[in-house]
């Protein structure tokens, strides 16, 4: 077991201490131009490897349409070429009528990719899962919660023999925090518990939810999730980490206490939605760092880097 240490206060990129992330230098990576439909903006990716690939799963947001999930493919994990069509997008479930889909997360279970995401009409919007082998062919899974429920990620094996997931109920409120779930076949769901709350006065005080798939380490869960800091003329969407137990995630292990990555770079600040750096996967690359995809103000794709060890360190800082 890798024996993880306090660490010693940091200063990165431009005197912003803790902010393990380091930013890509094509950053962004995608725009609306990169788009092959006429886009006001591209954003919040689900991201894995297949075949040798990076598959990007990306939110388009055209001028006169919903959103649009779209499929781009890369080599090297930073240059992303799109396909020439939108996915195929399986049939609707007539339980729940999709007027809008945003914000997927890939987690891929033996040999089976499971695309959870937020599905919208105008009762509200729930956790839906589809399921693909290929790519290519898409099949609907399951209309997987009660209304008001989203940020859904999928934990990539079974826990005790059930298929585990991180979500956020947010009736009322919002500040329920990042919940845990269980089921035994993707369908139906219970046994829920809340993982942990907001935090009054830190960066995740107003709200707060899962972020990337969680990552499976030899010492635990490594999570990277989102938060909200609000004041009374605006909201700062930024990235922070925990860990948690392998054999029962609502077991905290470690939460740090500063975000990893805020939003200042002027593709972060002034956007769609401005103040905002959200994400949906991180992935393992091939020369021992992750890669964070994340959504910049809900305009444009960013990547921002670290290895295992430093998010690890910053769940303890």
């Amino acid at each position: 077991m890798q024996t993880i240490t306090q660490p010693q206060p940091v200063t990165t990129q431009g005197g912003y201490a803790y902010e393990i992330l380091k930013r890509h230098a094509a950053n962004p990576i995608l725009t609306a131009d990169d788009s092959p439909v006429p886009a006001r903006s591209i954003f919040n990716p689900g991201v894995t490897r297949y075949n040798g690939q990076y598959v990007m799963v990306a939110n388009i947001c055209q001028p006169h349409n919903p959103i649009l999930f779209w499929i781009f493919r890369s080599d090297d994990g930073v240059h992303f070429t799109p396909d020439a069509q939108p996915m195929a997008w399986p049939q609707v479930d007539p339980t729940h009528r999709e007027h809008c889909v945003y914000d997927p997360r890939i987690t891929k279970i033996e040999d089976t990719y499971y695309l959870c995401y937020a599905s919208q009409n105008q009762t509200g919007v729930r956790v839906g899962i589809v399921k693909t082998d290929d790519f290519q062919t898409f099949e609907r899974v399951a209309m997987a919660s009660e209304i008001e429920n989203r940020n859904a990620a999928l934990f990539p094996e079974k826990i005790n023999g059930l298929y585990a997931r991180l979500d956020r109920p947010f009736q009322g409120d919002g500040k329920h925090g990042m919940w845990l779930s269980y089921s035994p076949d993707l369908v139906f769901w219970g046994k829920s518990e809340r993982v942990f709350p907001c935090r009054p006065g830190y960066w995740d005080g107003d709200k707060l939810g899962a972020g990337a798939v969680p990552i499976a380490t030899d010492q635990g869960w490594l999570c990277v999730y989102h938060g909200i800091w609000a004041n009374q003329n605006s909201k700062v969407y930024q990235l922070g980490v925990c860990l948690l137990d392998r054999d029962n995630p609502a077991k905290v292990i470690a939460r740090g206490k500063y975000p990893i990555l805020t939003p200042r770079k002027i593709y972060e600040t002034t956007g769609f939605v401005s103040n905002v750096v959200f994400t949906a996967n991180a992935v393992p690359n091939d020369e021992g760092m992750v890669n964070v995809y994340y959504g910049a103000a809900d305009t444009c794709i960013g990547l921002a880097q670290a290895t295992i060890e430093e998010l690890l360190q910053a769940c303890y800082t």
